[in-house]
């Protein structure tokens, strides 16, 4: 257990205080010094243990809670936040792996062309049915074993050409590898259980019927207008999520 009697604020550090005194207290928290629902010290006592102002503590008291670590309770001061699985957030790292090594992976196109809206895809681009889309369908490979198949409808702009680049890889490599080149502010992602149609196996090199991950998305862009809607399908055995939950 960490002596956290020892511990204090280095002054001739580069790390500013309030910065010092978050990693103090999470290392407390995770050291178990204090335990999910003890409360954390006065800010008066924070105050006179480390040798801060009550604006630094309020501020480090507000970065814990953004963090989902401790609560505060109007009168009865701050609690450290037992463990909740519904915050538990999934990763995405076999996809990030998957397209950030661009020496294995590659993306093969199958088909690309302008079509008029159905009303479902109007209704998740917020268009008018019959509106024209671009409609791109996509094979992604780890090195010759494919391992997604992508369908997607992008809104059709005649001032922004989509060229073959963006067909192919640089969009989807830029969103999940973390690059830039992205004109999308954000995106919802929708992970549902499917099985694989005989198309999809073929292509997947699969059977028919195999269960599967189906990853629908909308992008939006910075007006906050939806620009593309589209899925992955992925054989359930090639796609694992995982999740922590707490401090390590």
């Amino acid at each position: 257990m960490v002596d956290d009697q020892n511990i204090t604020i280095d002054r001739e550090s580069y790390e500013p205080a309030y910065a010092q005194l978050v990693r103090i207290l999470i290392g407390q928290i995770a050291a178990g010094v204090f335990r999910p629902g003890d409360r954390l010290p006065s800010e008066a006592q924070l105050c006179e243990r480390y040798g801060v102002s009550p604006m630094t503590v309020r501020r480090v008291v507000n970065i814990l809670a953004d963090q989902g670590l401790v609560t505060t309770e109007r009168g009865r001061g701050t609690f450290v936040r037992p463990l909740e699985l519904g915050t538990a957030t999934f990763d995405l790292g076999r996809l990030q792996q998957l397209f950030r090594d661009e020496d294995q992976s590659t993306v093969k196109l199958l088909e690309t062309r302008i079509t008029s809206a159905t009303e479902r895809v109007a209704r998740k681009l917020a268009i008018e049915a019959g509106d024209r889309t671009v409609f791109i369908r996509r094979l992604i490979f780890q090195g010759e074993e494919p391992m997604l198949l992508h369908r997607e409808h992008v809104i059709y702009d005649p001032s922004r050409p989509i060229v073959e680049a963006e067909m192919e890889v640089t969009a989807l490599r830029g969103l999940f590898s973390g690059g830039g080149g992205s004109d999308l502010k954000r995106g919802d992602l929708t992970i549902e259980t499917t099985l694989l149609t005989e198309e999809e196996a073929a292509l997947l090199h699969s059977e028919i019927g195999v269960p599967a991950f189906r990853l629908e998305h909308i992008f939006y862009d910075f007006e906050d207008q939806p620009v593309s809607w589209g899925w992955f399908i992925c054989s359930g055995d090639r796609l694992r999520f995982t999740a922590a939950i707490g401090i390590p």
